[in-house]
């Protein structure tokens, strides 16, 4: 009776034990778990698998500054910057807008490098065509940052930062330049980087120009550069367009960047169009990236920083008149032709005066000459329109104009506009074969 009595009592204990472990507080399974909370049976989340690895950080990359940068931009996506927190900033060139004396060169470099000096990470400097595609300026980068091209790696991610404007000094109208390609020393030095970090499980690639998308690509070695790149997993980034695009070669994301303060007409997302920070999460198996926008980044007091960057924007003096209209070939919208005005008077920088639209579902145009949809120049114009199929996804040959050519060319269409400032500046463009 006394052994009968004793067993019972401890099945009691074992089954008091039992109930009592689903209502008690348990520790975490592990002591080295990065979220240190009690668990029982039923738990208010989903999983204590947080999104954490000892390979994954954070970088940021910024964009374009040059062709007229835009007062205050840049200067407040550092102080944006400082709110983020990367653990490293990395650029695609076009810092300052360089083209001029080695004297005022210096002067550019220095207040880019007031600006930069308040970054709480490093920075990584590329080279742009603003920054060394002319000799004169490209002696003051030397002055300055030596190197124009070098890697590094951290947490096992190889960065190669490329100067595609280290070829032969040319003559051109305007002076003396580097031609747009890679040297054998570069190539060679590619080679090498590549070849000393074999087991590096991602290589970021930054350059300026998305060069493969040059006709002569075949002649800037490039080529060179993804064959040594083929076979290893890589993310290439590049800016100089000022529009945002995406490619996908050799099986590998291409990204090319927008502006962060570069002259842009900033019509918006859909025109690929704006200031940005793109934010970059490193992880085993690849980069995740997202593009903010200045605009939608704020600190924790939501006040937006006012900086005191001055700016250098086209147009300034120049009057524009807002204009609209609608393009037809064939009786029907030419939907995603371009339509450009050109000025038949121009105060010297024409490329900059013309006007330029995209024709959508209904037809219809509006134009950007300095700013979104700002119109044209006031006076009269000749008119070219052309309408290519999608760009190619891998940077390839853009294809064929579906428009009878004569009407690519302003000299060629027979098409004029004569805009006014007081006036609804409404055109339509009936195009036949």
């Amino acid at each position: 009776m006394k052994r009968l009595l004793l067993f019972l009592f401890a099945v009691a204990s074992l089954l008091t034990a039992v109930a009592l472990s689903g209502s008690a507080p348990q520790p975490s399974a592990s002591v080295d778990a990065p979220v240190q909370v009690s668990v029982e049976a039923r738990n208010p989340w989903t999983h204590l698998r947080v999104n954490r690895s000892a390979e994954q950080f954070h970088f940021a990359i910024i964009s374009d500054r040059t062709g007229g940068h835009r007062p205050g931009i840049f200067s407040r996506a550092v102080e944006l910057l400082n709110v983020l927190q990367p653990e490293f900033v990395l650029s695609v060139g076009d810092l300052i807008e360089g083209y001029t004396t080695p004297e005022k060169a210096r002067g550019q470099w220095k207040e880019f490098q007031s600006y930069v000096s308040r970054l709480q990470m490093p920075f990584f400097y590329a080279p742009g065509n603003h920054d060394v595609e002319r000799p004169d300026t490209a002696g003051v980068w030397q002055e300055k940052f030596g190197r124009r091209y070098y890697h590094f790696v951290y947490k096992n991610v190889l960065f190669l930062i490329l100067n595609a404007y280290d070829g032969p000094e040319i003559d051109t109208k305007n002076g003396k330049r580097f031609k747009a390609e890679f040297s054998k020393e570069q190539l060679a030095y590619i080679k090498q980087a590549l070849e000393d970090n074999p087991s590096v499980h991602w290589t970021i690639v930054a350059l300026h120009p998305p060069i493969w998308t040059q006709a002569n690509v075949a002649e800037t070695g490039w080529l060179e550069v993804e064959k040594l790149l083929a076979g290893r997993n890589y993310t290439v980034f590049c800016g100089h367009i000022h529009h945002f695009r995406k490619f996908v070669r050799q099986g590998m994301n291409y990204y090319q960047l927008a502006t962060t303060g570069g002259v842009s007409s900033l019509r918006g997302v859909d025109y690929g169009e704006f200031d940005h920070i793109s934010w970059v999460t490193m992880k085993a198996d690849g980069p995740v990236l997202g593009h903010l926008l200045l605009d939608g980044i704020y600190p924790e007091d939501m006040k937006k920083p006012i900086t005191e960057e001055g700016g250098n924007v086209p147009g300034s003096g120049v009057s524009v008149a807002p204009v609209n209209g609608k393009v037809f070939y064939r009786g029907c919208p030419a939907v995603g032709a371009e339509v450009v005005f050109h000025p038949v008077q121009s105060t010297g920088k024409r490329r900059a005066e013309n006007a330029r639209g995209r024709v959508e579902a209904d037809g219809s145009f509006c134009l950007t000459t300095f700013r979104a949809f700002d119109g044209a120049v006031v006076g009269d114009h000749r008119v070219s329109i052309t309408w290519y199929p999608p760009a190619t996804a891998n940077g390839g040959p853009r294809g064929t104009n579906r428009l009878p050519e004569r009407y690519a060319r302003p000299e060629t269409s027979q098409l004029t506009a004569t805009v006014e400032s007081s006036s609804r500046n409404e055109f339509v463009f009936e195009l036949t074969d």
